[in-house]
This record gives C-alpha cells, structure tokens and sequence, in this order.
C-alpha cells in the first residue's frame, strides 16, 4: 500500500486550533491541494485557488446550523502533502489519477482542490476503475463537452467530454448557461448519457426526476465554482451571469447525497483576487459542505 503524506495542522485544510490532526491516517476525509493550471484561457490564478482556499476554511466555524452537529468530528478531515505539481500537462494528469488512486487504496474520500477543471477525468480515472458505473454530478457554468481547444485534448474546456472517454460514466450537470455549437452537437450525440439543467430553469427543476437518475450509485461530484452567480463568487477565470445562489445550491447538493453515493469530489476553478476574501471563503465553505454530506451518516444528512 502506498504511503500518504500529509500535511502539517497548520497547513491543513480547516482550523487547526478547532479539529484533531494529530492522527491523519485516522481521517476518513482526505483533502487533496493540486493547483494545476496549465490551459486556462481567458482569466488567470487556479494555480493559487487550493491554498486560498486552505487559508479560507482557517476561519470557518466548524459547527453546521443546517445539519446541527460539527461534522468534521463525525469522519476526520486530513490533507495531503502532494509535493509539486509535474510541469506539463499530461504528467500532471498522471500525477493526479495516483493521487486519487492511492487515497482510495486507504479507503478514504478524496476531495481535490484545484486548479483548473482540467484535473477532472483524472481524477474520476480511479473511480471509473473500481465502479461498474459513476454518475458524475457537475455544476458549472459551461457544459465543458467539446472535444477539444486550441489544439488541447485535455483542455479545461474538454473536461466533461474527456469524462466520457470512460464507457461506465453519465453526466448529470446543473446550471450550464454557456455552450459552443460544437458542445451543443456533442451533447445531443451523448443525450443518452448527458442530462443537463440549465441555469434559467432552476426555479423549476424537476429535482425528485431528476434524482431517479441518481438513485442509489455512486456519484462523483464535480464543482466548478464558475456555476455560482459572479455575484457571489467573481473569482474565477470564466465568471457567466445567470448563476446559481448560495441556498439552492445546496439544496441539491443534499439531494444528490440523499440520492446517491458521493464517493468522490472535486472543487475547481477558483482564481482568488487579492483583497476579495468572501469568494475564497465561501468556496472553502462548499468543501466543507460538500464533505458533510457526502460523509455523515444518513440519518443526519
């Protein structure tokens, strides 16, 4: 079994004056930093999200109002030491899925901070191994499908279309707004395997439908922070009008992990702006939502 390196308390995702890192390997949450950004296009920073991100949840309060207990002493949160990110794209791809694959070999859940939403289908790689199906739940702005940009197969743009690569995994996407003609082609191709949920429908989403596709498999949830409203998170490299809010949000988020089997997450796609804490503190508040739910029992989620 390969060996995890972990963080020191002080670098470590969360308060480390408020939670337990004396024993990581105990941890049933594994955070990983990988701040690859390797074919962002338009704005800059993913490099920089997973540490804003770190420092963010410092400031966190630890107790949830919403589920009325402090999760992270149900399951245990650790983060991982993963060195430097390999210059280039593929090798950092490669670098990622063994990541993934070795904190899995521990029976924890990976939770992966990024970076550019490029480091998904590595990420899920592992997953698509040891599942005979995954549904990937995606939020995001865009709908990520085409096969390629500038010349890259592996582009932050291709993200959802590489998913694909793997035989064994759906799409199920909220809040899109944004699509070339070329993923709106690839998608009626895959419509057999693509559900996705538009922005400007959301205050009639089918939820109880649309969590039948869900019912009961393993999910992988991946969480641009692009599909929230500018509004409320403007740091990111492709911010889209139209977005989703805070609460409903996580409303489907809880719905997905009442649904499903949230096995697997990842946060991309923040590029932090100096002096503009609120966004990195609420995308630290989403991980750490995100693992709540998927992490506690269900009687409490």
């Amino acid at each position: 079994m390969e060996q995890l390196i972990f963080r020191s308390a002080d670098r470590a995702f969360l308060d480390p004056d408020r939670i337990d890192a004396s024993k990581p390997g105990d941890a049933m949450a594994c955070v990983i930093p990988f701040g690859l950004e390797e074919s962002v296009t338009y704005g800059h920073g993913t490099k920089d999200g997973p540490e804003a991100i770190i420092r963010a949840s410092h400031a966190l309060e630890l107790f949830d109002e919403e589920l009325w207990c402090a999760p992270h002493e149900t399951f245990g949160v650790a983060t991982l030491d993963c060195g430097t990110v390999e210059p280039g794209l593929g090798p950092a791809l490669d670098q990622l899925a063994g990541l993934v694959g070795a904190v899995l070999g521990q029976n924890k859940f990976p939770l992966i901070l990024g970076g550019e939403h490029a480091i998904t289908p590595a990420a899920i790689r592992p997953f698509a191994e040891i599942h005979d199906e995954i549904v990937v739940v995606q939020f995001d702005a865009h709908t990520d499908l085409r096969d390629g940009y500038l010349g890259e197969k592996f582009s932050h743009a291709s993200a959802m279309r590489r998913v694909l690569d793997f035989d064994n995994t759906s799409i199920v996407s909220f809040g899109p707004r944004s699509l070339s003609s070329e993923d709106a082609r690839i998608f009626e191709q895959y419509s057999d395997r693509i559900s996705i949920h538009w922005a400007r429908d959301k205050d009639n989403w089918p939820i109880g439908e649309i969590m039948d596709r869900i019912n009961g498999r393993p999910v992988y949830l991946t969480f641009d922070v692009d599909a929230f409203d500018p509004s409320l998170v403007p740091a990111t490299g492709t911010p889209e009008p139209g977005g989703l809010f805070w609460d409903e949000t996580c409303r489907v988020l809880r719905a997905v992990a009442q649904a499903g089997r949230v096995v697997g997450a990842d946060v991309v796609e923040l590029a932090p702006i100096s002096g503009l804490h609120a966004a990195d503190f609420t995308v630290a508040r989403l991980a750490y939502k995100i693992l709540s739910y998927a992490l506690l029992p269900d009687e409490k989620v």
